[in-house]
This record gives C-alpha cells, structure tokens and sequence, in this order.
C-alpha cells in the first residue's frame, strides 16, 4: 500500500514537472520579452527602494506571462457577452487605479493652489505636477488608502483610508535635497487633530481661542463636529517656500529675513499689505487687475453679502488720527485710503506713478494682536518681527538650562508630537518619557516655511517648524491655470502661465 502511494505520489510529482516544462517551452517570445521586461523593472525598483519582498512579484509575471497555471484573463473566454464587457471595464479600471496609486506615491502627485500665500510666485487655481523624486519619496505609512483622495472620499465622503497597518517613516532615495528658497509641499503639521465642521483653522489654533481649551472644541460636536486624528501622510496637503534649513536661527525684522544675522533677499515676487492714499480717487477694478491683483484681494463683503471696495472716506477724520495711521492731509483735502491691498515692490512702484495717488505705506501689525509660535508663550512678535528662533536638525543637541520655559513651549511639539516621546513641563523642569530631562537630541530634520504673500501667510510663524517626514515633493510644472473671477470665454484659463516652472 506504501509502495502504491509512494508511486502515485512519484507520478503525480513527474507530471507537474512535465506541465511546467511544457508551459515554459511552450512560452513565445513576446511572452519572454514582457516577462523581461518587467522582471527588471521589479529588480530596479527593489534596489532603489530597498525592499526585498517586492522581488515575490517576477513569481506574479512568470506566471502571468510564461506558466499560466492561475487563469488570470479567464473572462476573455467566457460565452456570456456582458461577462465580457463587464470584466474589461473593471480590469481597465484595476490597472488604471493600480497605475495611479503607484505614480501618486513614488513619483508624481498633482496639486492645486487654494489659497493666496504664494501670491505673485504660484497663483490661486494653479495646477502643480509635483515631483516626489526631487527629494526621494515617503515609503507608503498608511499603505491602504484609495488613490487622489488625501484623507476624505470623493463625492460620498468618510475616510479614504484605513488607519492599520501603519508603517514608519523611510524616505527613498531622491535627487537632491531641500534648499532654501525651494517652494515645498508638505503635511500640515498641526493638523494631526482636526475638528471636522472647522477645518479650515488648525486644532490648536481653535484650542487658543476656546474659553475651554481642547476640552472644549471635543465636547461641542455640534458647532465643531467630529474630531479626529490623522497620520502624517493624510494631513492636508500646503505649499510653501522654504526660509530656514535645520540647525540655523531664523529672524525677521520689518519683514526683512536673517539667517544666522545675515540677511537673505526677499523672493522677486514676494508680496506686502499697503494703504493706499488717493486724493479722493476712487481706484478702478479695471486698475487693480491690469496690476494683477484678485477681486479677494480688494473686495470686502458687507452685511447684505454683497462686495465693496475694501476703502475708506477720510472727509471729517481729525488731523490726529490722520497722523497716527501715518498719513497727511494735502490742501485741507484728507482724501481716500484703500486699506489691506497685497502687493509686490514693482506693483507699488507703478502705484506711486498715478497722478491720483499720493502715498502707498505699507501696514504695520502691533505686537500682540495675533497669535505666533510658539502660541502657549509669550513673546510679542509679529509677523514681520519675528524670532531670533532656532530650527532644530537632526543630532543636534538642545539644553534645558536656559530660558526653560521658552525653550519648551518652542520644543514641545518636535519632541512630543513628531518624534513620539511623552513631554511635560512643571515647575521650570522639562521631564521627557516620566524623567526630568536637561537635555534633548532630536532625530529628524525641520524646516522654516513662509508663504510669499508674507502679511496674509498662514505658514511656519503661527504654526512651527516642518519635520522631514512631512515633506512631500517639490512643484516642477503648471500644467493648468485657472482664474476663478473670469468666465471660460473670457480669459479664465490663464494661457501664459500653462508649461511654465513652478520652481521659482
């Protein structure tokens, strides 16, 4: 009986080797090319990315294209039309899905301007093709997650990704590295918490303003939904310019940049809040887009939701105050000011060339009037006094020894929420993981980023520093642009801008 099974087992074993040697034999070349193909695709890839599993998939091709034991295009051959048709659709759009989650994640990821903080560099409605190569790609840390959605479905809404498994953090290798001056795209830092009916202002930021704190954003469900937590690939997505490199110390001063006490020229097209004092002209919006600046940037909503001129009478304001926001009343005329415009140097120099305008100064914010980081001390900077801040690098050591309390609140979040350790500060002492700590080496890189449009930039002044493994890729191309105040028969898409550089 032994013998028996031992034979049928003996023949059962030839037979297999037969079928396979006979598939393979079997094989065209066209067959061999493809599976060569991508064979070494498979291999050039695992060397880059330096993940060996991925080597399991020239077993997936040399089946596919030599063996064929598993019937992966059964559907071609079946009797039944709409089988047929039904199949090919979702096999086109398996592979589609397939391709685009692939692209998304190593290479390439489109990315749409939203706001005006990059105003005159990027513009609002300018469609980025962003490179993820420029600095090397994150290695997938939510792997599951369905392609071009960042956080939320499309149309249906809910999550578009599923929290487990979560991977660390390893970046592949890139073409360079993050320069100063280069414009980035990157996870929001603070928006690992977000209150889903308010997503339009960071967790903490809300938090300060609350008379309860996050306690109270989390027990009111009704006026801030849902809050929720999200990994560091699923945070909203924003672009910035990058000012600070880790380990320097970053200050401005009247909105000028210093390095480590160098100065650092502004970028050309960087953009400043002015008044705008007329004679009593009233300034045209035929004027204000033949500058270049958007109906947002000039209009201002009033009760009745309707748009005016963000503008103002002087006629009957004493000389007092007239003098005190910085202006002179010329021939008992006090004029008109238009107040809160952006614009860039070469802007304001074509200003001051009209007949009708008397001076263009620029805004000053008084100290105190907003919130900047580090937000839970402070400190009465600006944004255009700001700093001296140091920017953390990786290896590099800080000390509690010294201005303690600033050095926690400026910490705090590098130590505690980007790099996982428990943080606590009492009674002047800085304890990490439960120990009393006089000293802290950080492990990762961070980042200073501003937005060109420096007095109306959400950027790195109110919310802090950029970990490295937040950062996504660098903006190479526009390859659409659309301007939202024109109609599509009337100059909408903004031709001159389409195939340019998105680097400057």
């Amino acid at each position: 009986m032994k013998k028996e099974r031992y034979d049928n087992n003996n023949t059962s074993h030839t037979s297999s080797r037969a079928t396979l040697k006979t598939r393979i034999s079997a094989a065209d070349k066209h067959q061999w090319i493809w599976f060569g193909v991508w064979t070494l695709i498979t291999l050039l890839f695992t060397a880059w990315a330096g993940i060996l599993w991925i080597l399991l998939f020239t077993l997936l091709f040399f089946d596919i294209y030599i063996t064929k034991f598993v019937p992966w295009s059964w559907w071609k051959r079946a009797r039944n039309k709409t089988v047929r048709k039904t199949m090919e659709w979702v096999d086109a759009i398996l592979f589609a899905l397939i391709a685009v989650y692939f692209i998304n994640t190593f290479f390439f990821q489109n990315y749409q301007i939203p706001t005006s903080s990059l105003e005159k560099s990027l513009l609002v409605g300018d469609f980025l093709a962003v490179s993820k190569i420029s600095y090397g790609p994150r290695a997938p840390m939510t792997p599951l997650s369905f392609p071009l959605a960042q956080h939320t479905m499309p149309l249906i809404g809910g999550k578009s990704y599923i929290d487990k498994p979560q991977w660390k953090y390893r970046r592949l290798k890139g073409v360079g590295e993050v320069k100063r001056n280069d414009i980035v795209v990157f996870n929001f830092p603070a928006g690992d918490t977000v209150a889903l009916n308010q997503q339009g202002v960071d967790f903490y930021t809300l938090s300060k303003y609350n008379s309860n704190g996050s306690a109270g954003i989390r027990s009111d469900r009704r006026t801030y939904g849902e809050v929720v937590f999200r990994p560091v690939d699923r945070r909203e997505n924003y672009v910035k310019r990058c000012i600070g490199l880790p380990g320097e110390t970053i200050e401005l001063r009247d909105d000028s940049v210093f390095i480590d006490g160098k100065l650092i020229p502004s970028p050309e097209l960087s953009q400043l809040t002015y008044m705008i004092h007329t004679d009593g002209t009233v300034i045209s919006e035929q004027i204000f887009q033949e500058l270049g600046i958007n109906k947002d940037d000039y209009l201002i909503p009033n009760s009745y939701g309707q748009f005016s001129l963000k503008m103002q009478d002087l006629t009957g304001i004493d000389s007092l105050t007239m003098a005190h926001s910085g202006l002179q009343r010329r021939n008992g005329n006090n004029g008109r000011i238009f107040y809160n415009i952006p614009l860039t140097s070469s802007m304001v120099a074509k200003l001051k060339e009209k007949p009708f305008v008397w001076e263009v100064i620029k805004e000053v914010e008084q100290p105190g009037s907003g919130y900047y980081y580090p937000v839970n001390y402070p400190t009465n900077w600006t944004r255009a006094d700001f700093g001296p801040l140091w920017i953390p690098k990786r290896g590099a050591t800080i000390t509690f020894d010294t201005d303690v309390a600033f050095k926690a609140a400026a910490y705090e979040r590098c130590i505690k929420n980007y790099e996982g350790n428990d943080f606590a500060f009492r009674d002047g002492k800085v304890y990490i993981n439960g120990e009393q700590a006089d000293a802290y080496t950080f492990k990762m890189d961070y980042y200073f980023m501003m937005g060109d449009n420096r007095h109306n930039s959400a950027d790195s002044r109110v919310w802090g520093f950029v970990p490295e493994d937040h950062i996504v890729g660098q903006p190479m191309l526009i390859w659409l642009s659309l301007e939202k105040d024109k109609g599509w028969l009337n100059g909408k898409i903004r031709w001159n801008r389409l195939f340019r550089s998105a680097k400057k």
